[in-house]
């Protein structure tokens, strides 16, 4: 009965109803993707030492790892 009713009220909303439903989910949506995007960027440094842990353990003493260009480290393996 209640799925029912949500979609005789679905079909009875006017144009601009739906449109400042689709407005409201679009901003919550953008306002979630940036709040973990920010959490994200937080916490890169350390997932990415732990990440580079083993190749840094076996590089010989004194050296470290060289990107020359961002795309590279990504492609490490």
């Amino acid at each position: 009965m209640i799925e029912q009713d949500d979609s005789e009220n679905f079909q009875r909303q006017a144009l601009t109803e739906h449109l400042r439903e689709l407005r409201s989910c679009l901003i919550i949506s953008l306002v979630a993707v940036f709040i973990c995007f920010c959490l994200s960027y937080a916490v890169i440094r350390p997932i990415g030492t732990w990440f580079f842990k083993p190749l840094t353990e076996v590089l010989p003493k004194g050296t470290s790892l060289i990107f020359t260009s961002y795309q590279e480290g990504f492609f490490f393996i």
